[in-house]
């Protein structure tokens, strides 16, 4: 059962920076996509940008030249590096992986459990 373990959220002032970081652990699958959603209170959950295996990215407009993710292949660890941030980047941010095609099992998709990010203004 494959696993995401989210770390570095935390409260900041608007301006500042917070980096996020994600490992897959436990997977029997190989892992394509990576990358971070977010939900803010009240809202859907959206995703923020995703990456591929090749190095990918598709990004959210409202976060590009902001923030930059990355990815560890050979550790299965995505990182989100988020500059200026904004007050309405308040959310709880969540790690999404998701297998490459298995026969038995279609598209894996795993979450992490989120961890907030409360910007102040």
């Amino acid at each position: 059962q494959v696993q995401l373990v989210e770390s570095g959220g935390g409260l900041v002032q608007a301006g500042g920076s917070l980096r996020l970081s994600c490992a897959a652990s436990g997977s029997s699958f190989s892992i394509n996509v990576m990358g971070w959603y977010r939900q803010a209170p009240g809202k859907q959950r959206d995703a923020v940008v995703v990456i591929n295996r090749d190095g990918t990215t598709t990004y959210r407009d409202s976060v590009k030249g902001r923030f930059t993710i990355s990815r560890d292949n050979a550790k299965n660890t995505v990182y989100l590096q988020m500059n200026s941030l904004k007050p309405e980047d308040t959310a709880v941010y969540y790690c999404y992986a998701k297998s490459d095609y298995v026969p038995t099992h279609g598209y894996v998709e795993v979450w992490g459990q989120g961890t907030l990010v409360i910007v102040s203004s």
